[in-house]
């Protein structure tokens, strides 16, 4: 059975899924024909940026074909991911995003995609973890005393993140979920912005990425006191999961995964999980996640979606709980 027969067989079997296409291009075999356009919808320098180019880096020798990394921040992610939706589903544009744009910003904003039906998942190829860290005028050295401190100020203590529904924010409010805890949220334009406010000590904590506290910690400029994920990260392995320290159930990880508009055929999905799959698993790929305290993933596109709903429900009920509003994207 040619790869058309195949393709229509799966179609006719699975229906209008946005995993599958309705009917393949007879060139589907041939694919990719022109430059791939691979779509961040950030700033360039942050871990979707940084694993879309090595990962292009890698496409682009394989296929024979330009691929080239296009940068359309703003709107929380949510104007690049939109670019993406309403662009041509023929394997030739696909988008990078994280946790907060697939699956906060439908609670927090109008949006006018959806990101369970106007994309086909191709695949999740890391989750991140957070690191929970303080200054060091912060009278906590473990997280069993930070809870206790926040107890006794309620309301006092406050941390940063890189806006509203961004990683940071929704650590610290299933923290204080969990934890039952009054933290106040200080919103900033940038992780960067909160990470130099956290060691300047204008804020008393913060969730983020490993890379960006990690080396703080190192020099004794930032106190470390637990990870967000459910294991013990590479990177910082002196630091317990949140879950074992102090707040059981806790969980939450930052993760980057990759999509095509809906109804790119079939085919063409399966050849690029197959190709991104590969690239996520050489060394150097794998050294690279670990010194962001990732792990490679690396699913399949039904994965993806089946983990996105999770998650979308997850953080849906956060976001409800928990009050958080937003008139505008940041």
């Amino acid at each position: 059975m040619n790869i058309e027969s195949r393709s229509l067989l799966l179609a006719a079997l699975i229906g209008a899924s946005p995993l599958v296409a309705a009917q393949v291009p007879r060139d589907a075999a041939a694919y990719p024909t022109k430059t791939i356009r691979f779509i961040v919808p950030f700033f360039p320098g942050g871990t979707p940026d940084i694993n879309a180019r090595m990962i292009a880096e890698k496409l682009r020798a394989r296929f024979n074909q330009p691929v080239i990394v296009d940068n359309r921040p703003g709107a929380n992610g949510s104007i690049g991911m939109a670019l993406a939706a309403k662009s041509p589903a023929d394997g030739h544009t696909l988008v990078i995003a994280t946790v907060g744009t697939w699956a906060v910003n439908p609670y927090l904003y109008k949006l006018n995609y959806d990101v369970l039906t106007d994309f086909a998942p191709v695949i999740h190829i890391v989750a991140i973890s957070g690191v929970l860290a303080v200054h060091p005028s912060v009278p906590a050295h473990d997280v069993k005393e930070l809870i206790a401190l926040a107890r006794k100020r309620p309301g006092d203590l406050n941390y940063g993140s890189s806006g509203v529904g961004g990683f940071g924010h929704m650590s610290g409010a299933l923290f204080a979920s969990l934890a039952e805890v009054n933290i106040v949220l200080v919103p900033h334009k940038s992780q960067a912005a909160a990470v130099t406010d956290l060691l300047s000590g204008q804020i008393h904590l913060l969730f983020n990425i490993p890379v960006s506290v990690v080396p703080h910690m190192r020099t004794g400029r930032l106190r470390g006191l637990a990870v967000t994920s459910a294991k013990r990260i590479e990177i910082a392995p002196q630091l317990p999961p949140i879950s074992e320290a102090g707040v059981p159930g806790y969980e939450n990880t930052t993760w980057n995964a990759i999509a095509a508009p809906a109804h790119t055929p079939r085919p063409i999905v399966e050849l690029l999980n197959r190709e991104i799959k590969s690239i996520m698993q050489l060394p150097e790929a794998a050294a690279a996640a670990r010194e962001q305290g990732a792990i490679v993933t690396a699913t399949t596109p039904e994965e993806f979606h089946a983990y996105l709903r999770k998650e979308l429900a997850k953080f849906g009920k956060l976001v409800k709980e928990a009050g958080i509003k937003a008139e505008t994207p940041g």
